[in-house]
């Protein structure tokens, strides 16, 4: 594969997504592996780590680790817009060619988390603490020692990143999707600050032993959810006047689902430490990148993207043009917008089911 320059970029824009396929796939089985004395990047050690996942297929087919975004789960990959464009028969990851991995992340789900009461005296983790747990649950829980894919949306993207550079030889390719080549800074760091501040601010929060989540975790979260994944063209369409703005301010406040305030600002804080750039160059897995035009937590036009995309020595990109209907970084959770781009990129890769 050939880098693809900043200048071309618009060259591989793809066509706009159609809706949802209808997919079957098995039924995901749920399972959890125990790691005892696991120790974070801070030196702290948990004495038993819960490594909560989800598997999909046999696992005699190429396994393939699938992660979710920062306020997701592993069950968030199975959305319809995800999982029904790639997991069924003839798809992208036909869970019947491939055995897919969805794993709980540190923090999430059912995995290891604060809230099941350690609050603030579970270690704050970060994502290459979740990509180590992960590679123990390989490892040693599942008997893999290579993936065929790393792949992952959002702080899954970051994930993939980290998989990438941390871990080179360990898989075949790697498709970060919406997540930058680049350090975790600018807008997307500065709007996650003011998420943890906020809330770790607000004096409900009673240095996370509240008695009821924090008031401010509702406001911030719907206010995230409509700076970052709204679509700018979607956004002024649904508020064109300031009385249809003001009621949708109003309908996503009353409909914001918030988990536990200690797990989401954990969470959020997680990536602090992100930045692949120093390694990318080590990169010896094939990469997709998918971005989308949108996306204002990862703006397509930053420098960094052709800059950093350079410095790998196997990528392609993709990006999705904003449309009315496209969801600003919220986009390319819809796997329609690639599927056939994903697929072509799994065809050349070692290994690869007929």
């Amino acid at each position: 594969m050939e880098h693809i320059s900043y200048l071309s970029l618009a060259a591989i824009l793809v066509a706009p997504a159609s809706v949802a396929q209808e997919a079957t796939y098995p039924e995901p089985q749920r399972a959890t592996y125990v790691i005892e004395d696991f120790e974070f990047q801070t030196g702290e050690v948990l004495a038993e780590m819960n490594v909560s996942y989800l598997t999909i297929g046999d696992p005699a087919n190429p396994p393939v680790l699938i992660t979710h975004g920062t306020t997701g789960q592993a069950t968030s990959m199975l959305g319809e817009a995800f999982a029904n464009n790639l997991y069924g028969e003839g798809q992208p990851l036909d869970a019947s060619k491939y055995y897919l991995i969805l794993v709980d992340a540190v923090g999430a789900g059912q995995s290891s988390k604060p809230s099941d009461g350690m609050r603030t005296d579970f270690p704050e983790q970060t994502l290459m603490d979740m990509v180590n747990a992960q590679k123990i649950l390989l490892e040693d829980g599942l008997g893999i020692d290579r993936l065929h894919l790393k792949i992952g949306f959002s702080m899954g993207g970051m994930l993939t990143w980290t998989w990438l550079t941390e871990y080179p030889d360990f898989m075949d390719g790697g498709v970060p999707i919406a997540s930058l080549p680049g350090p975790m800074a600018g807008r997307n760091w500065m709007m996650r600050r003011m998420v943890i501040d906020a809330v770790r601010d607000d004096p409900a929060w009673n240095n996370g032993f509240y008695e009821e989540q924090p008031p401010m975790l509702r406001y911030m979260s719907a206010w995230f959810g409509m700076a970052t994944s709204g679509g700018n063209l979607r956004l002024q369409e649904l508020g064109a006047t300031n009385e249809m703005a003001s009621a949708y301010v109003d309908e996503r406040k009353a409909a914001q689902k918030v988990g536990d305030a200690n797990d989401v600002m954990y969470m959020w804080n997680a990536s602090r430490a992100f930045d692949p750039t120093p390694k990318l160059g080590d990169i010896t897995a094939d990469v997709l990148v998918v971005l989308s035009q949108d996306d204002e937590r990862n703006p397509v036009e930053l420098p960094m993207l052709a800059e950093n995309m350079a410095k790998i020595p196997s990528a392609e990109i993709v990006i999705v043009p904003e449309d009315a209907e496209t969801r600003g970084h919220g986009t390319t959770y819809n796997a329609s917008y690639y599927a056939d781009e994903l697929a072509a990129f799994l065809a050349q890769l070692p290994g690869a089911p007929e």
